[in-house]
């Protein structure tokens, strides 16, 4: 029967605790602030206001640039043809082209991303964005606000877009139902539910 010594069992349990935090904290960077003499951009697409008030909640909470993204060639009011053009560029790969220029993106450290489920995947502008501007080796951090669908492939989308980037945990919420006619709803009552939202997503991703 093989004899086991309990000081070295002591010392073999302790020594796999301390790797295991070790190793814990190094898959976390933020485990010392992300935003430590750091530079942040908020990047959002916002078209019934709904995503700009996630975007401009956080930007009261953390010190950074905020920047609405707009297009060269704005979508169409009337929601049935913006669903059908943004079928037809998600189904082509077409990217929309920018009037919004970011410049001296390279000087930002971390950046936060905004925008709505869009067919229940990434709309064609923020993916314009992406792929005009590489953001290699920065840190990632997408936001969305949604009709009660969830986030699609959104996220995902943004991780494929991102490869060489740190995409941290996103955050998501219930906007506006633009199919139904329910558009912009981050106030009052919801607002004040989002900003706590808000306030605990970005603890929990060691913003604050």
């Amino acid at each position: 029967m093989k004899t086991i010594h309990l000081p070295g069992l002591i010392l073999y349990i302790v020594s796999l605790l301390f790797f295991s935090c070790s190793q814990a904290q190094k898959s976390n960077p933020l485990k010392d602030g992300i935003i430590k003499d750091k530079k942040v951009l908020i990047v959002y697409l916002s078209r019934t206001k709904n995503t700009k008030t996630i975007a401009q909640i956080i930007h009261q909470k953390v010190d950074a640039t905020l920047v609405e993204l707009e297009l060269e060639d704005p979508y169409p009011q009337n929601y049935q043809q913006i669903v059908a053009q943004v079928a037809k560029e998600n189904e082509t790969g077409f990217l929309p082209l920018l009037k919004t220029k970011i410049e001296n993106i390279e000087n930002y450290d971390v950046i936060l991303i905004g925008f709505p489920t869009w067919g229940m995947q990434l709309p064609p502008p923020m993916k314009s964005f992406l792929n005009a501007y590489k953001l290699k080796g920065k840190t990632v951090i997408p936001f969305n606000t949604n009709a009660g669908y969830g986030i699609g492939s959104s996220f995902d989308k943004v991780k494929e877009l991102c490869p060489e980037s740190n995409v941290l945990e996103g955050f998501s919420i219930k906007g506006g139902i633009e199919r139904d006619g329910i558009l912009f709803v981050m106030k009052g009552e919801k607002k004040i539910k989002a900003e706590k939202e808000v306030q605990k997503w970005l603890q929990k991703i060691r913003m604050l």
